[in-house]
């Protein structure tokens, strides 16, 4: 286990729903598989972009949509498996600073979608260092549903790039399953930002 992470962690579904629901006009990234259904949990909205696949892709995607859209705030939803996944997106994002974009890592240790085997972060890598270590200054960690008031307050600021690593509970609540259709969900978030579907 990390050395800076506490049992038993924060209750996933409940720090999740808690951020949603102070930036309700934030565009959303989720990573796969349980990060997606942690926000389709807590209320579905055309501003969501739930990705089933790419595994590493929501950061990286994250970075793409708030360079395209510097007026909104985005944030980044995903586990530390699929973080660690994409970890090098980090370095890309860190050398364009956009100071609309948040990334809430939520970190179970373990990879929840294959069988719950340990994930790097219970085996002592520190994913706020390495972020701060590709140039993410506004890099923290929080065990806390207090930590949810911090988040909010980042992703409105809107003043620098920020990296939150959540510790939460080693559990796998019910699956609140998103839409599958991938034009669907990327069509209704395409409209959101009033552009044309193709």
């Amino acid at each position: 286990m990390n050395q800076t992470q506490k049992e038993p962690g924060v209750q996933r579904r409940e720090f999740v729903a808690r951020v949603l629901a102070g930036v309700p006009d934030a565009l959303v990234v989720t990573g796969l598989g349980s990060a997606s259904y942690d926000v389709y949990a807590a209320g579905d909205r055309d501003s969501n972009y739930y990705l089933w696949g790419a595994m590493g892709g929501a950061a990286p995607l994250g970075l793409g949509l708030a360079l395209a859209q510097p007026d909104k705030s985005v944030v980044v939803i995903t586990g530390d498996g699929e973080q660690l996944m994409g970890i090098g997106s980090l370095a890309t994002i860190a050398a364009k600073q956009p100071r609309n974009l948040t990334i809430v890592v939520l970190d179970n240790g373990h990879f929840g979608e294959t069988g719950m085997q340990r994930s790097h972060s219970s085996l002592g890598t520190d994913l706020v260092a390495v972020a701060k270590g590709f140039g993410i200054r506004d890099a923290f960690s929080t065990d806390s549903l207090e930590g949810c008031d911090e988040v909010i307050r980042h992703v409105q600021a809107r003043d620098e790039v920020t990296f939150v690593q959540v510790f939460i509970e080693a559990n796998e609540p019910p699956r609140v399953l998103p839409p599958r259709d991938g034009p669907f969900i990327k069509n209704r978030f395409r409209a959101a930002l009033g552009l044309q579907p193709f």
